[in-house]
């Protein structure tokens, strides 16, 4: 990923968010999501994290057509040796073309190569049919759980772990 990917990769995020969480949290929160305003965060802290969280795009047909980023996993602000899958989101035209799984298999090989032995990622306790994308790819919850409270309404995150360098 370079800067200048900054605004798709945002219009990708908030198309995500909007797709995959639409019942999930509050629908007055999604539709406030601003595209705008999330490329402005992501350029800010594309170069402040530069050396630390891993920024994958996937292409179809020449467009970006999802993105990923992992880094190391953060308990609280310590960072640990462990991996984290920060995001991963697909341009909802083209799910099931196998791009999510082709970022995640990116992601776990690049964090294998590092030589990190977990990964980590929070997913939405509700939000089955990413827990069921996370599960196939060998990931588990380890049972521990964070709330997440989205415009006064807790929506809570479950925390999922994979060894890596096995499926």
């Amino acid at each position: 990923m370079v800067y200048g990917d900054c605004e798709r990769v945002s219009e990708i995020r908030i198309g995500g968010w909007r797709s995959a969480y639409r019942g999930l949290m509050p629908q007055s929160h999604l539709d406030a999501l601003s595209v705008a305003e999330d490329a402005e965060r992501r350029r800010a802290r594309f170069t402040d994290l530069a050396d630390t969280v891993v920024n994958l795009i996937a292409e179809r047909d020449g467009s970006t057509a999802g993105w990923a980023c992992h880094g190391p996993y953060r308990e609280g602000e310590a960072r640990t040796g462990d991996a984290e899958l920060y995001a991963i989101y697909v341009d909802p035209g083209h799910y099931g073309d196998g791009i999510g799984h082709a970022l995640l298999e990116e992601s776990l090989r690049r964090c294998s190569a590092a030589g990190h032995a977990r990964m980590f990622l929070w997913v939405l306790k509700e939000n089955t049919g990413a827990r069921r994308f996370y599960e196939r790819a060998g990931f588990r919850p380890d049972g521990a759980e964070e709330p997440f409270e989205v415009d006064g309404v807790l929506v809570p995150e479950v925390r999922y772990t994979r060894r890596l360098g096995t499926a």
